[in-house]
């Protein structure tokens, strides 16, 4: 078997094996050129739609964080609170407080609305529970808690949401 392959690839007949091997080689690399040159003409002179599309379906930059500090009315920059507790002891919890929005209108209904704001706060921190806040998970559920509170009022005041999460720059119970 071995001389009857090195018989039919010999120089003697010509080597008609590696001749149809060259062939079959240029005409894939030939099919091959013509298909990319093909493909390369579609998407370049293809409509202005596959162009909006492409723009569309691309992610858009998202404008700058804005951080507003939620303040009391005096100034104070923290919310204190009694906590409830389980052990009749009392326990105390000082937050200071952000809202992270991405509008500068946002921003400004902040502002206008914080009277608001932090009145409710106040009340949903003084609910609270000492031993739950212990916890990370009662923590985040706090902050997210406080999110929707602050998201639903921006939606009565603004029409949108407009806060991304509301965030405890400083958390402290004792």
């Amino acid at each position: 078997m071995a001389t009857n392959d090195a018989a039919e690839n010999s120089p003697a007949d010509g080597g008609k094996g590696s001749k149809k091997k060259l062939i079959i080689m240029l005409v894939l690399g030939a099919v091959l050129l013509l298909g990319g040159g093909a493909a390369g003409t579609f998407f370049l002179l293809s409509s202005d739609e596959v162009a909006v599309e492409a723009a569309a379906a691309a992610p858009q930059v998202q404008q700058e964080a804005i951080y507003t500090k939620v303040r009391t009315l005096e100034g104070k920059p923290s919310f204190v609170v009694t906590l409830q507790s389980a052990d009749d002891k009392r326990h105390y919890m000082q937050a200071f407080v952000e809202a992270k929005s991405r509008n500068p209108l946002v921003d400004e209904a902040l502002q206008l609305h914080m009277p608001l704001i932090v009145a409710r706060l106040n009340a949903l921190f003084g609910t609270q529970s000492f031993e739950d806040l212990q916890s990370l998970e009662g923590k985040k559920a706090l902050r997210n808690e406080a999110t929707l509170l602050v998201q639903s009022i921006m939606q009565d005041k603004l029409g949108e949401p407009g806060v991304e999460t509301i965030l405890f720059t400083n958390f402290v119970m004792q």
